[in-house]
């Protein structure tokens, strides 16, 4: 968790944790969100306390209606280390993106709207697993009306410019505006001074896909051009696998979260399975991942870090840097 959140936020976030019904979970979270110091060391927790406010803003809508909604929508859970989508225009290549990294079986063809429904598939990436979500497409004149609701609720986005395409520019663009306009916005960096709890900011990395296509290099300066200050640019080719190792470490990255593995005392360290949290998270945070209850009875945890330091006791407030190895002492 960022350090000096205000002993006000904390209550808040107490009170939410024993709210009982979607009304008071919704308004509980507002609070927080007031409350909340916007710097940059909070950009992270900001888009995770917006997410939550649109998830319990959708529980109330469906408590009012009887828990029904009125729209078609579609819910994907999140698994492994975390939820990432892909976005694009019709035919830009995302389903080729997926069955080239993940163990799904997408249906790829060379025509448009191939996908009309969300697809998941797992990313191995080192010794973790991550989610990628491919979505139907956007387009000038059609946006599934669901689709934007995935986005904000995924904890990064990839967007896919075509490099196949005379326009793909203007296409990225139209993508970029059309989610815009439902208060969804894709960014290279979370920004960390906006009070308005309706924009949601999904980090983003722009795909340049189909690089072994003619003309690519020449449409890769064009992306470079209008892009290249917005966000970070991997290029890729799923039939060649270029890039395909950067796209796997970049979409780790826009996650913004750190692997920590645990060691019971007298045991060997648990190397298979990774506990993955948000960086900057304290030692209290991973108590609190592990077991609800070391939350309360956690006294101290020893620290092995890389190239730092062995076995060093430490407090529940002690900041942990990805790849430590922490016995929890209670």
């Amino acid at each position: 968790m960022p350090a000096n959140l205000p002993p006000q936020y904390s209550k808040a976030e107490d009170e939410f944790r024993k709210a009982t019904t979607p009304a008071d979970r919704l308004d509980k979270l507002r609070e927080m969100f007031r409350l909340l110091p916007k710097h940059k060391g909070t950009e992270k927790l900001q888009s995770d306390l917006k997410q939550k406010i649109s998830r319990a803003k959708d529980d109330l809508e469906g408590a009012k209606a009887g828990g029904k909604t009125s729209s078609v929508g579609h819910k994907i859970p999140k698994e492994g280390a975390g939820q990432i989508v892909l976005v694009g225009a019709p035919n830009v290549g995302k389903s080729a993106i997926l069955a080239a990294v993940t163990n799904a079986k997408a249906e790829v063809a060379p025509y448009p709207y191939t996908t009309r429904a969300p697809y998941p598939g797992m990313m191995p990436w080192e010794d973790v697993r991550v989610q990628l979500v491919d979505l139907p497409p956007i387009d000038a004149n059609f946006m599934e009306p669901w689709v934007p609701n995935l986005v904000r609720s995924a904890d990064a986005a990839l967007l896919v410019a075509d490099l196949g395409d005379d326009d793909v520019a203007d296409s990225v663009e139209m993508v970029l505006s059309r989610l815009r306009a439902v208060h969804t916005e894709l960014v290279g960096d979370l920004p960390f001074d906006v009070e308005d709890e309706t924009i949601q900011h999904v980090k983003t990395v722009l795909i340049a896909a189909k690089a072994d296509a003619d003309g690519a290099a020449d449409r890769l300066e064009i992306v470079r051009e209008w892009f290249g200050g917005r966000f970070p640019i991997v290029v890729i080719s799923s039939n060649t696998a270029l890039g395909l190792d950067d796209l796997r470490r970049s979409s780790y990255d826009s996650l913004g979260i750190m692997r920590l593995y645990t060691k019971v005392p007298g045991k060997p360290i648990d190397r298979d399975h990774p506990f993955t949290l948000p960086i900057g998270s304290a030692v209290i945070d991973l108590a609190r991942e592990v077991h609800r209850e070391l939350e309360q009875s956690l006294k101290f945890a020893k620290v092995w870090s890389l190239g730092a330091f062995d076995g060093q006791t430490v407090k529940r407030d002690y900041e942990l840097h990805d790849g430590d190895v922490v016995e929890l002492h209670a």
